[in-house]
């Protein structure tokens, strides 16, 4: 299993430090455009492998895609990062030469690569990383929604008084802080709906921080977060490595599941060594049906700004 994540910043060197650590690549290439950058993070990453115990090998590059020849899993982290204030949607205008650059610089060398976009607007950026390379809808993912449930698992968690392994949730919809919508109607305590211990505002309130997670983060360092997202697509990543099915929810360009197409949003789907295996459609109430559409319009205003 080879692994290239392209952007060596804080969320891509995160990227490669989870993958490395779990053992589970034989190598991972970081690369980024920044003379040495990489190469830098490469090193100082691999001088924590005897001290951190796993074999993976982590190569730094600057800008030389040949170096990501026969990648089985590629990252697209780089572009600029939330500053304060600012809406992921804000990001389109240089990001999307960014991603569409990279994806099909990366699609040159490995023609049988899956893609997983993390570059913001990520809904958006998932659907370019599509029109650029024409790769099959299996296999180009985009993160936010694993990050979004991971957030909202951390909210349930800490309102409810529970250790975080007791709980679960998903987030689907856009990844913004108006698009996601926090599934609390299916969250559960160990198999418990959590409605049984929270109240309907305490909820509320849980989906609320859930939905401005990321712009809180930001206002608090400044910039993009970064240990989260880079656990995100390690998980991602190791579903697909080790063809384990798990479900996460992620980006993918749907054709007509939950009544929606040519759009890329957040749904449930399995992960599997040939990408996204399966859509999952869950049965949503009127309410959450509504939301989701609302969403998909909003991610549709964005991708209409993009220029192929």
């Amino acid at each position: 299993m080879k692994v290239t994540v392209v952007g060596a910043g804080a969320v891509g060197a995160s990227c490669a430090e989870y993958i490395a650590i779990k053992n589970f690549a034989s190598e991972v290439v970081l690369l980024d455009i920044k003379e040495g950058f990489a190469e830098g993070k490469a090193m100082d990453l691999m001088q924590t492998a005897s001290l951190n115990g796993f074999d993976t090998k982590i190569t730094g590059v600057t800008g030389d895609y040949s170096q990501t020849a026969g990648s089985d899993v590629c990252v697209i982290t780089s572009g600029i990062p939330r500053k304060p204030g600012m809406t992921r949607e804000e990001l389109i205008g240089i990001n999307a030469g960014i991603v569409k650059n990279v994806s099909t610089s990366l699609l040159e060398h490995s023609p049988n690569m899956i893609l997983i976009v993390v570059s913001n607007p990520m809904d958006t950026m998932t659907y370019l990383a599509h029109k650029a390379t024409g790769l099959p809808k299996s296999k180009i993912i985009g993160m936010g929604g694993a990050l979004d449930s991971a957030r909202f698992k951390y909210r349930l968690a800490e309102a409810l008084g529970a250790p975080i392994s007791d709980v679960d949730g998903m987030v689907i919809g856009g990844h913004s802080d108006t698009g996601m919508f926090p599934l609390t109607r299916l969250a559960t305590r160990n198999s418990v709906p959590v409605s049984e211990f929270l109240s309907e505002e305490r909820l509320n309130q849980v989906k609320e921080d859930t939905k401005v997670g990321g712009a809180t983060l930001t206002k608090l360092l400044g910039t993009s977060a970064w240990y989260a997202p880079g656990a995100a697509v390690s998980g991602m990543v190791q579903a697909i490595a080790c063809d384990s099915k798990k479900i996460f929810p992620c980006s993918t360009l749907l054709d007509g599941e939950y009544g929606l197409t040519d759009i890329c949003l957040g749904v449930p789907v399995v992960l599997g060594k040939d990408g996204i295996e399966k859509i999952v459609e869950i049965t949503l109430n009127d309410e959450e049906k509504a939301h989701l559409t609302a969403s998909a319009e909003g991610v549709k205003k964005t991708n209409g700004l993009l220029e192929f």
